[in-house]
């Protein structure tokens, strides 16, 4: 429990100081509580030897009053300091995590790790910001309540100390051992919570294809399924606690019992006197109380700390560094916009390029064409540092692009992928996003040039009409248009296309190729294309199969060389039932 403590201190960083401030106004708190059955025992003593007069019963009722009085001001002094510390202290948190996140590789989030940053931001987060200060604050309290209590039994009588000292060391142990089960149930459960989230986001987003292919039944079933195993887990969490529980209500209640029948022998033997011996029991029945209520709060803590171990875990992910202080140079024509010297990158153990030597010129367009799996949109990827190669070098105007700053490098190039997300916001703040500074006019422009401004304006509220989540209110053609128009206003001098209209229809196809046309003019193009009509006339054709370089040239050349891309054309031509001319 301690070391939990720590932890939070730890977790709390500038303000840990309010906290432990906070820690000595519940220390004064609890003292204070106690004042009223100190004071009572006062009367009853009075009141047995005689002694008990008006104005020393005014003076107690005063001295009650005040106590009182005290101890709200120092509970509210302490819920002041520990409330305001764990919002603020949990909202640096959020931006830290948030900050963190930003300079993760795309590695991380497409290599199943969703559910758990969902769950650590929705549900981890949240719950030890709604449970830390409060538990923390009642823990404190329970704990310096214990302590006092027993000090004062000590201090009346030491027999009956000593027997309630030994009552909580027995309570101390057993519920040490019930924590370490809690942990461990604990982890399960939130394990399991991860599981789940992932479980529903999975069915959200593929509800279409679904619905579609008729496996609602299926999905459903495999969804419940998950509900069901986190509902066990959570009963099973309960069921594993309950027989410690159970115990420690039996050790207060025998514990209690024999601190009761020996303060009758002591009061019956002459030992104790009868007001010491109401004293007593008077303090005994307030020391389990908090002792009990101790260690129900120290269950919940253990569930808060594996949900630190869960936040901990993202947070010590590996970031892509960020320390580079040079500086892309002008453009030149003799030297390669980009360059890829002997690249090698893996996922995880698996390797998925293999030496790659690619250079695209300034000013060219280059395509990269082979089966799908083999590595083109792996090398489009770290072009835009989304990872960092493990062998080799890829070079910006000659520049290793991990000694350029990143905010420089995303500067200078301009991705439009197969699968667009737009925010949900309005059309125009997800085209400005391109330029945050843009004048209107100049987003509009970009929108013409994209050729969407037509099918904008006939939107309920033109540019100011809100699209759903990830644009869900407009076709795939249209939501291409828009992410192209927001490229047309970055007017970066790099643009990658990564199967930009490999799912739109063909008139949207012709839309997006003219929107493609307006976006490349001056800038150095890198398209990865299964329709090879739209990089018949590219500079460069560079083929990637399973991870290498096995051709290149244009498409006159590599038609005439044969091979992988020859027969990659003629296959298209016969299924396709279009040529090349």
């Amino acid at each position: 429990m301690t070391g939990l403590i720590n932890r939070i201190l730890k977790l709390s960083g500038k303000y840990a100081a309010r906290i432990k401030v906070a820690f000595v106004f519940s220390f004064f708190k609890s003292i204070l509580s106690k004042m009223p059955i100190l004071l009572a025992f006062l009367a009853l003593r009075g009141f047995y030897e005689g002694s008990l007069t008006g104005r020393y019963c005014l003076w107690i009722g005063v001295a009650m009053v005040l106590a009182v009085a005290a101890e709200t001001l120092c509970q509210f002094l302490c819920d002041k300091l520990q409330s305001a510390s764990g919002y603020m202290m949990f909202a640096e948190r959020r931006l830290e995590l948030g900050a963190h996140l930003r300079r993760l590789p795309m590695g991380y989030f497409t290599a199943g790790n969703i559910g758990k940053i969902s769950s650590v931001l929705s549900t981890d987060m949240v719950f030890v910001e709604e449970t830390v200060m409060s538990s923390l604050a009642n823990m404190m309290n329970y704990m310096f309540t214990a302590v006092i209590m027993a000090a004062l039994m000590l201090f009346f009588d030491f027999r009956l100390g000593l027997a309630a000292v030994g009552v909580s060391l027995l309570a101390a142990v057993m519920a040490g051992k019930m924590n370490k089960v809690s942990l461990r149930e604990a982890a399960m459960r939130q394990e399991q919570s991860e599981k789940l989230t992932d479980a529903v986001l999975s069915f959200i987003e593929g509800i279409g294809i679904i619905k579609s292919y008729n496996l609602l039944g299926k999905k459903s079933e495999e969804l419940s399924e998950n509900f069901r195993t986190s509902r066990d887990t959570s009963i099973g969490f309960e069921e594993s606690l309950t027989p410690w529980q159970r115990g420690l209500n039996v050790l207060y209640a025998l514990g209690m019992t024999a601190i009761f029948g020996l303060s009758i022998y002591l009061q019956q033997t002459g030992q104790l006197t009868v007001p010491y011996m109401m004293g007593m029991l008077l303090f005994l029945f307030d020391l389990f109380g908090p002792l009990k209520a101790l260690y129900g709060e120290a269950t919940r803590l253990t569930v808060m700390n594996s949900c630190l171990d869960r936040i901990e875990e993202v947070l010590d992910e590996t970031e892509l560094p960020d320390g580079g202080v040079e500086h892309i140079p002008a453009k030149a024509a003799e030297q390669p916009e980009i360059e890829l010297r002997d690249v090698s990158f893996a996922y995880g153990d698996k390797e998925v390029l293999h030496h790659v030597d690619l250079t695209v010129m300034p000013d060219t367009m280059s395509a990269l064409v082979g089966p799908s799996g083999g590595g083109k949109s792996t090398i489009a990827s770290l072009m835009a540092r989304f990872w960092d190669v493990e062998k080799g070098q890829v070079l910006i105007r000659g520049k290793d692009v991990r000694d350029v700053p990143l905010a420089e490098l995303m500067d200078h190039i301009s991705m439009v992928f197969q699968r667009v997300y737009l925010f949900r916001d309005t059309v125009y703040n997800n085209i400005s996003m391109g330029k945050p500074d843009a004048a209107r006019e100049e987003v509009y422009e970009a929108a013409r040039k994209a050729r969407c401004y037509d099918f904008i304006m006939e939107l309920p509220d033109g540019f100011d009409t809100v699209i759903g989540e990830g644009g869900a209110t407009l076709s795939g053609g249209e939501k291409q248009r828009i992410s192209i128009a927001r490229c047309i206003l970055k007017d970066a001098p790099v643009i990658i296309l990564d199967e930009a209209t490999a799912s739109v229809d063909v008139d949207n196809e012709r839309y997006i190729q003219e929107a493609i046309s307006e976006l490349v003019r001056g800038k150095t193009l890198l398209v990865i294309a299964h329709r090879l009509n739209t990089i018949k006339g590219a500079d460069n054709i560079t083929v990637i199969e399973k991870g290498r370089v096995t051709q290149q040239g244009d498409h006159q050349a590599l038609m005439a060389e044969g091979g992988t891309y020859r027969e990659y054309v003629e296959l298209r031509e016969r299924t396709n039932g279009w040529k090349l001319v």
